[in-house]
């Protein structure tokens, strides 16, 4: 709740809805996916480790070496039992796009219509 000012009216209303699009049986035509991503670094090691030992763990050095970012979307249809997990260069409205393309045409392609939860992040609004 840390980004939520107040529970509103509005509020309410919207969580109410989805609890009951979460609450319905399940249709296969008519799934329903939740939606997310998240920004990953890849990081890798400043030193090797040194080895386990009989009696002493692996040791290893808090530094590490940055090696760029990721970007990992995540199509989950609990009720269906389908997820889809795809990793990009870049998380950018043309790669929520691109991403949103494929759920269509290759995990989902017997489904006639998607519902998909999202939250509001600016990637998921119109391109300009």
């Amino acid at each position: 709740m840390w980004c939520i000012a107040e529970i509103d009216e509005e509020y309410r209303n919207r969580m109410y809805n989805l609890l009951d699009l979460y609450a319905e049986d399940y249709n296969p035509d008519e799934p329903v996916i939740c939606l997310d991503e998240k920004p990953k670094q890849l990081l890798g090691d400043a030193r090797p480790s040194i080895l386990m030992k009989k009696g002493s763990s692996e040791k290893y050095d808090y530094e590490y070496k940055r090696n760029g970012k990721s970007n990992i979307f995540v199509a989950v249809d609990f009720k269906g039992g389908k997820r889809d997990v795809t990793v990009t260069d870049r998380r950018t409205k043309k790669d929520f796009a691109r991403y949103i393309k494929h759920l269509i045409n290759n995990v989902f392609s017997d489904a006639k219509k998607l519902i998909i939860v999202l939250d509001n992040l600016n990637i998921h609004k119109k391109c300009d």
